[in-house]
């Protein structure tokens, strides 16, 4: 019980900020989770030591990126799928999966790897490496989360609920990059 007060205080203030900061919220929030996620991973992966350039990459994106591409898609989709449209939950998985997701899986491979200080097309040869195997495992491990995020999760906590899902991904992610490196060299 001693926590519970730190932690009922974090969030009053956690989403007081949220509502008052949307954008600003969600893009500190996933700079933090991305930073923890490459952080995770590369303790998981028995580094000894960090690489710095991969932390302050992954948290550059969830700080400009990360947190506000979604949150303006989201906003986007609202608009475009009202809640009372007929289907609106397989509408806006469809517009989600199929049109942002592809669009932001390049964006991000490709940027990560240019904030990570990699050239062009060193950065273009990672992304056609990686994008379809990603692709497809975002779509296949993370659809059912995306279903259950517009049809349970209010539209201004939605960013946050990816985030959380993103700590693990970016662990997924940043273990596939590394891999990928790794046999390139």
């Amino acid at each position: 019980m001693i926590f519970s007060k730190p932690l009922y205080n974090f969030l009053g203030f956690y989403f007081e900020q949220l509502f008052n900061h949307p954008l600003r919220t969600k893009a500190i929030t996933s700079c933090i989770i991305a930073t923890l996620g490459n952080l995770a991973s590369q303790y998981l992966e028995g580094r000894k030591e960090i690489d710095h350039n991969s932390l302050y990459a992954y948290g550059v994106f969830g700080l400009f990126f990360g947190g506000t591409l979604p949150h303006y898609f989201y906003r986007l989709v609202e608009r475009i799928v009202p809640e009372e449209a007929r289907f609106a939950v397989i509408k806006k998985i469809l517009l989600e999966r199929l049109i942002y997701t592809p669009l932001f899986q390049a964006f991000a491979l490709y940027t990560l790897a240019r904030l990570e200080g990699k050239n062009h097309n060193a950065a273009v040869n990672q992304l056609i490496v990686l994008y379809i195997p990603m692709l497809l495992a975002v779509w296949k491990y993370l659809t059912i989360v995306q279903l259950i995020n517009f049809a349970l999760v209010p539209p201004m906590m939605r960013v946050l609920i990816l985030n959380v899902i993103g700590f693990f991904w970016i662990i997924y992610l940043a273990k596939k990059r590394r891999r990928q490196e790794a046999k390139s060299k």
